[in-house]
This record gives C-alpha cells, structure tokens and sequence, in this order.
C-alpha cells in the first residue's frame, strides 16, 4: 500500500508546484492583487488578535461581526491608497516602453508599503496599552521628537523593540521574495491588453478607497458605532488611523496669526469676560473649568431638546426684519425665551455644532468637532449631563459621520447616534437624507420612548432639508416663489416641518418635563465684501417647554452663552470649562441689575475675527493688524471708525488665542 501511496504523493506535489495560480496569469496587475489579498489577511488577523485581547470591552456592544466587516472595509481603503501611486504610473511606463522599470518600482514600492502598515500594526498593542487607542495624531507628534522617543524606548520597552524587530525582519524578507516573483510577469500582456484592464483597475481602486455610494466618502467618522472610542478605533487599521490624523493636521491653523498674549493675561481676561466669581474657578491648570450653580432651583432637572436648524439666518424670520417665509418660528417670539440679537460663531454647520453643544469658541482652525485632539475627553453638554446621570442622543436625517459628527458625538458623551439608516420607510429622501418631517417624526417617536423610561436624557435634532439642492417633498406648503427648488421654499418647508413637530410635542407628555431649544446653526450663505459680514451672522434662537416664561432678550447673544444657560434654566449644578456666560445671571432681561461685563458676540469668518460688543466691532486680521468698525443694526452694515479701542482689542485676541490654547494643551475637559 505504501509503495502505492507514495508515487502518487509524489505525482501530486509535482503537479501542484507545475500549475501557473490565477493571481499570475494577471501580468502586471498580479503584483497588486497578491499586495491586496496578503494585507488584507494581515490586517484581518491583528484585529482579531486586538479584538481577542480587549474582548471584555468589545463584547458589551455586541457588534464582533459588524466590527469586522467595517474593519474590512477600512483595510480596502488603506490598501487602495497605497497600491493607487503604482496603478496610475502604469500607463506612463509603458508609453515608454519601461514596463520592466515599473515592475520593479511597483515591487519595492509595494514591499515597502507593507512593511509600513505592518510595522503599525505591530506598534498598536503597546500604543492601545497606553494610550486606549491605535495610533494616532499623538503617534506623529512623538515623530517629532527621535531622541527623546528612542530613548524611551530603548529604555522601557526593549523587548517589545525586540519582537517587533524579528517580525518586521520575518515580514520584510517574505515580502520583498514575494513580490519580486512578479517582476517577470509583468511583460507578459500586451501594451493594448494592459490599457484594457487599466480602467477597470482604477474605478475599482476608485471604489475601494471611496469606499461609499452615499453623499460623502467613508472617513474615520463612517466606524464609530458606540460611544467607547477605543472599541471604535480597533475597527479601522492603525495605518488608516495615522493617515487620517495626518490629514487632519492641515487644518490646524493657529490662532497666534492675530498675534501674542502672555498666558496669565489671556486666562485674566476671559475669566473676566465669563462674569464667574474668582471663587468658583476650581482649577489653574485648566483656566476655565468653574462650578455652576443653577439659578432656577427645581426639585427635578428638566430634561434638554436642541433642534439644530440648519443654513436658518435673521433674513428669513419677520421677527427678526427678515422674510415672512417662517411663520410657525416667527410665532415663537411671544411664547417662549427669544432672542433679538443672537449671533453666530461661524460659517459651518461643524462651528455651530461646536458653539452649541460643546459652547466652544471660534478660531481659524477647522471646528473642533473634525480635529483630532477633541475626539474624546472635550467637554460638551452632553458629556456634562452624562455625569449627571442623562441619556443623550443625536438624531440626524443623513448621514452621520459628515464632518464626523458621529465620531466627535460618540467620542464626548452621546449614548448613541441614530440617523438616516435608522428612518424606516421615510416619506422622502433627498441627496441630505431623509425630509425634516421624517426626521421629526423620529425625533418624536425617541422622545416618548425616553420618557417612558424615566431616565433623564438631551436629545439633539439637526436639520438638513434647507441645504442645497434644496429637495423637499411635494404638497407640503404653498410655494414662496417658482422655480420649486429655491432657498426660500426650502427654508418654507423646514419652517412647517419645524411647526409640526412643535405641535405635536405640545400635546405630548414629555413636553412639561423638557426644556426645547430652536436655533440655527448659521446662516445659508455668508458672504458680502466687508472684513466680517456681522448681518449674516444674525440667527434665531428661542428657548421653550416645560414652566418657560415668555421674555424677549434684545441684548447682544453668542452661540457659546446657550450651553451655560439652559444648565441653569433646567436646574443642573455642574461644572465644565464652557467660558460662554450663563445669561440668566447677567443680563438685564432676567432682572439683573449688578455691574456685568457688557454683552458681545464673536465671530469667524475665514481668517478674519470679529468681536461685536455694543454697536462697536474690532476685527482682527492676521499679521496682527486691527480694525474697527460701528455696526449699523438697522442698515445691517459695518461702517470704519477712526476711533480706537485698545482694550476691546485685547479682549478679543485674549478670547482667539484661549480656544486655541485649550485644543492644543488638551484642556477643555474636566481635570
């Protein structure tokens, strides 16, 4: 019998190593396809071993399968990203005639390229071990600094070096034999086969690295599915984190391009302007984390509702000398807490989102909620309410990682994000997502069922029917102007869905229990050719619910003055580093009659800041340049002063660079 066996052994083997596999009969595309398929299973087996390892924390979400199908998809993006350089460079060898050339470039780049996503890979475990999460923008900056880094190292973790040494070694010596047993196959098509494939190749890359169908393209956002940021990070690569923390770094403008403050002065000045008692400040190390106490003392905390308009300006609100297109908000001005002169910090819907939720002031960087430094541990109304013991969620019509508003939200507080793939069956869906009434009919629908659950709980509802192209269903409103499809119509049918919703909630239970908040996130469109256009900064904003009382509030508002004041209108004691003021202790309008700081606003818009106090406006430019304006509330425009104001000057570079100051050291948060 054994002789029998062994011929046949034998025979097998030979006819196995004989056999040309499909990956070679691919010519030049092979070596692309073996660098996919091998880091894809390499990337495939880290996280299972990373997942494996932090089992207890992945293990309460639930979601092992859905951590590694979306892992997948991240790996397919990374892996795109690096095989792209050597697609697009194909064409060009070959028209000159170096098609030999290119295979060996595609053979050290691709080498190359592996061994870099491995070596992250194998730097995850001791970075996850000390930082809870894979490498990221902390990994660059540690770049920065070789020597003091080596030395760590070497002193520390020797034997981690050590392993990861003989792996890389191992995986290199693998690598660069693998590949390079594609280098005589790439002459094996013809030039007019290798152009026939080559589209096809690149819209599949295309795909891949886009990785979404959808409004916007994957991004770190499009992975976060809990509200634990370091299970969220073990469901991308370490590669794709890193690249994405380097994207990000771009955006970081600082605002030093106005000038410099010594660090005592900024803190004194901003401690000032907040109206906080010295003695309430709780810490040096972070100059604006301070106790507040509630001025409304309530037996039980009402709970909190904020629906985000959006692209909602002064100009299309009667109360507000705008347009009569939004009747059912301008009919909010005598039932509720209304704001005259309520001002935008920004242009976007991520600075909005910023000044209103995390009450965070403007800079020339991007807003906060796409930097990487504020991904976790950035105080925010929720993560404040979430010590006191609320469920908070974020309900969005689209998609929810856009401008990583998933990320940032799961990353500070929020429980849990419910958005477009989470509307059954919506009335209609546009290129933003599902209508603003499908959204507040979910918005409803979760309501009651935190109210049933006796659990207090900040809901936050963002808006997105009035965003171009301006989609919006048929027969909801009588139109303000023909074509359909026009700002005002949409602003029109945002309006009446708003209406809706506000009806309904009246008429339900949790309406007496809860504290509504309406406002925009910023005007559609700011433009206009002075420095700062302050007349398009002007937005609505009306608090209502519960035992509200209707008062109109003429005086001077920013968006960052909301987080602190519906603690106190709910009756939540916290503390938090919020430097926005809570305007129920120091406005005339709430019958204060003591001495405060007077009331301002601020602004950003592209480089240029803006300080509104009174009718005076400074704005700074970069290079340190000042300018100062009178702002004609009536004729809604900046008029130049040759009258100086040294010391408003300094406010408002104390209160550009302190936001600044408070991303970059990390402390916005509560110590």
């Amino acid at each position: 019998m054994t002789t029998l066996v062994q011929p046949r052994v034998a025979l097998a083997i030979a006819t196995l190593r004989s056999m040309r596999w499909p990956i070679g009969r691919l010519g030049p595309y092979s070596c692309v396809l073996g660098f996919l398929l091998i880091g894809a299973a390499s990337l495939a087996l880290s996280r299972a071993v990373l997942i494996a390892w932090q089992w207890q924390r992945v293990d309460v979400t639930d979601s092992l399968w859905h951590m590694l199908l979306q892992g997948l998809r991240s790996d397919l993006i990374t892996l795109g990203l690096f095989a792209a350089p050597i697609v697009v460079l194909l064409p060009l060898m070959l028209a000159m005639n170096r098609v030999n050339w290119w295979a060996r470039v595609a053979s050290v780049w691709l080498s190359f390229s592996l061994i870099v996503i491995l070596l992250l890979e194998f730097a995850t475990p001791q970075f996850l071990y000390e930082y809870d999460s894979r490498p990221n923008r902390l990994f660059i900056e540690y770049l920065v600094y070789p020597r003091e880094v080596s030395a760590m190292l070497w002193t520390g973790y020797r034997g981690t070096l050590a392993l990861v040494a003989v792996g890389l070694t191992a995986a290199g010596w693998l690598t660069f034999r693998h590949f390079n047993k594609y280098r005589d196959r790439s002459d094996r098509w013809t030039g007019r086969s290798v152009m026939l494939v080559w589209p096809i190749v690149v819209i599949v890359l295309f795909v891949m690295i886009r990785s979404s169908f959808q409004h916007r393209p994957a991004n770190l956002a499009s992975f976060a599915f809990c509200d634990d940021a370091m299970v969220n990070s073990l469901v991308t690569n370490s590669a794709y984190s890193v690249l994405s923390a380097a994207w990000g770094l771009k955006n970081e403008a600082q605002s030093e391009i106005y000038g410099e403050m010594p660090a005592q002065e900024i803190m004194a000045r901003v401690r000032s302007g907040m109206a906080v008692g010295l003695g309430d400040f709780t810490s040096d190390q972070f100059p604006t984390l301070h106790k507040q106490i509630a001025s409304v003392r309530r037996e039980r905390p009402l709970n909190l509702v904020i629906v985000l308009e959006e692209s909602l300006g002064a100009g299309f609100v009667e109360q507000l000398g705008g347009l009569p297109i939004t009747p059912h908000l301008s009919g909010l001005a005598d039932r509720g807490i209304w704001f005259d002169q309520l001002y935008a910090t920004g242009t976007r819907s991520v600075r909005g989102i910023e000044a209103v939720v995390a009450g965070f002031p403007p800079t020339p960087a991007l807003s906060v909620v796409k930097l990487n430094k504020s991904q976790r541990d950035f105080s925010t109304l929720a993560s404040v309410l979430r010590r006191a013991g609320y469920r908070n969620e974020f309900v969005y019509g689209g998609e929810s990682h856009f401008d990583n508003m998933r990320g940032f939200f799961l990353g500070n507080g929020f429980h849990d994000v419910v958005d477009r793939n989470d509307i059954v069956a919506p009335k209609f869906v546009g290129s933003w997502g599902a209508s603003d009434e499908d959204l507040f009919d979910k918005a409803h629908e979760r309501l009651q069922v935190l109210h049933e659950s006796r659990q207090p709980y900040f809901l936050l509802v963002f808006s997105s029917s009035n965003h171009t192209p301006f989609e919006f269903p048929d027969g909801r409103i009588q139109l303000h102007e023909q074509p359909k499809q026009t700002v005002h119509n949409a602003v029109k049918y945002a309006d009446h869905a708003l209406g809706g919703f506000l009806q309904q909630a009246r008429a339900s239970k949790y309406w007496q229990d809860t504290l509504v908040m309406v406002v925009a996130d910023h005007d559609t469109r700011v433009y206009g050719d002075e420095l700062v256009p302050v007349n398009k900064f002007h937005i609505p904003g009306v608090i209502l619910g519960a035992d509200i009382q209707p008062r109109r509030i003429e005086s001077t508002v920013s968006q960052i003055d909301l987080a602190p004041t519906l603690l106190s209108l709910m009756g939540v004691d916290s503390e938090h580093p919020f430097p926005g003021r809570d305007l129920t202790r120091t406005l005339a309008e709430f019958g204060n009659r003591q001495p405060l700081p007077a009331p301002r606003a601020m602004m950003q818009f592209d480089q240029n800041f803006a300080w509104l106090q009174d009718n005076r406006v400074t704005v700074l430019v970069p290079d340190g340049a000042v300018r100062y304006f009178t702002y004609d509330r009536r004729a809604r425009s900046l008029q130049p002063t040759t009258t100086q104001d040294p010391e408003m000057a300094r406010n408002a570079l104390a209160n550009v660079l302190m936001p600044a100051w408070l991303y970059r050291d990390q402390l916005y948060r509560v110590k």
